[in-house]
């Protein structure tokens, strides 16, 4: 009998910690084939802090380095940077990535350090009990803001691949889903061109995913697929905003060095 589908030689076989309906597996899934696909897998090191995929050391079946709580891109720069032939990748949630390490994130796009790194927001912080994430949305409620979020008290969520996009050293940023089988397709083929920025050394690589969390949420997997379609979506529309490939389109074709 022909196999048409099998686990990633990108993952280990241990059973994920992760709560029913979270698609943290899928990615982890998607940036596993891709490591796989693109050959460099031998040499790939994940670097992963605090939040749901701190057990991600478990899963990708490659070198993984902790790091401290935001701390990610800094410990992916210093490991780049003194082993330049490895892809180094940061696996980080937005109360990691939005948060506590806002500074390290914003610094190493601006250095445009060769790093890839997969930021999955799910407008929550997942692992330590549901509380109000720089990336909650205005109105929506967690252990912290029970009314919903108040943007005259909290501001209103902060659009990271926006922000980072108008870096000049940040060479491609695009944010994707994973709702459903199309969006899922297609953060594939993002996260592959990421991964494909930093082995070309065309600098810094960000790919925002939207992610659910069921458990904090409140809602069955289903409903939570939905959610993001009807309240994350429009507030963090899809699509690409940084791409070295269109930057030298819009100059003709010609790098600046070139």
């Amino acid at each position: 009998m022909a196999v048409v589908f099998q686990r990633t030689a990108g993952l280990t076989d241990a059973e994920t910690h992760y709560c029913p309906g979270c698609t943290h597996g899928i990615v982890h899934r998607l940036v596993g084939e891709v490591l796989v696909e693109l050959g460099v897998l031998d040499r790939a090191i994940a670097v992963i802090p605090v939040g749901c995929a701190t057990l991600a050391y478990d899963y990708f079946n490659c070198d993984v380095q902790q790091a401290a709580h935001g701390r990610a891109p800094a410990v992916a720069t210093g490991i780049r940077r003194v082993l330049p032939d490895r892809v180094v990748f940061a696996y980080q949630g937005d109360g990691d990535l939005a948060s506590i390490g806002t500074a390290e994130i914003v610094h190493a796009a601006h250095r445009s350090e060769n790093i890839t790194v997969i930021f999955i927001n799910n407008a929550i912080y997942g692992m330590t009990g549901g509380q109000m994430a720089p990336t909650t949305l205005v109105g929506q409620k967690t252990t912290t803001s029970p009314l919903g979020r108040d943007p005259r008290l909290a501001g209103e969520p902060i659009r990271i691949a926006e922000m980072l996009a108008q870096i000049p050293g940040a060479s491609f940023v695009e944010r994707v889903a994973c709702d459903s089988p199309p969006h899922v397709k297609a953060a594939k083929r993002v996260i592959r061109r990421a991964f494909e920025t930093q082995l070309a050394g065309e600098g810094f690589a960000l790919v925002e995913v939207l992610s659910t969390c069921p458990t904090n949420w409140g809602l069955e997997p289903v409903d939570a697929l939905a959610w993001v379609r009807d309240h994350m979506i429009p507030y963090y529309p899809l699509g690409n905003l940084r791409d070295p490939k269109k930057d030298a389109a819009a100059r003709g074709g010609v790098r600046p060095e070139e």
